[in-house]
């Protein structure tokens, strides 16, 4: 992708300590600020939010246990 496909991305009021911090971090990878943000960026958009994860865990099968936990535990204990 050439820069002519690309837009800006301008970003306000960040404080001083988190510019501070990403600065440190990009330039201890040897990279320019940009470059470490785009990157943290493109990582941050392949995690799902947080919607999407409550709607996967509500699509799990749900499971009926007998055994309580404690019980399961001093069974296996008993068992050895």
């Amino acid at each position: 992708m050439n820069s002519k496909d690309m837009t800006s991305l301008q970003i306000h009021d960040v404080p001083d300590e988190l510019y501070s911090q990403l600065e440190a971090r990009a330039a201890s990878e040897g990279r320019s600020l940009s470059e470490y943000a785009l990157d943290e960026l493109r990582r941050a958009m392949q995690r799902p939010t947080r919607r999407e994860l409550i709607e996967r865990v509500a699509a799990f099968e749900r499971h009926t246990v007998k055994t309580s936990s404690a019980d399961a535990v001093c069974a296996a204990r008993g068992a050895d």
